[in-house]
């Protein structure tokens, strides 16, 4: 994933998992819930938005990795 320089708000990330929920696994989607329910980081939500973003055109491969980061984020938060 490329580096970007824009900071995303809760609102983006909710947006983009709204987008990206049809294709995250359905085990992940309480873990979203609670992670809208908190405040977070730019950095957490930059993070959590680049690795939602364009989810669905991913290689099976790569999301496999982003899941694994996403619980990583998600469950540690």
């Amino acid at each position: 994933m490329s580096e970007c320089k824009l900071d995303h708000s809760l609102e983006d990330v909710q947006k983009k998992f709204e987008q990206q929920e049809p294709f995250l696994p359905d085990e992940m989607k309480p873990l979203f819930q609670s992670f809208f329910k908190e405040e977070h980081t730019q950095d957490l939500l930059n993070e959590v938005f680049h690795l939602l973003k364009k989810f669905d055109l991913a290689s099976d491969e790569e999301k496999s990795e982003r899941v694994n980061r996403l619980n990583l984020v998600l469950k540690n938060v």
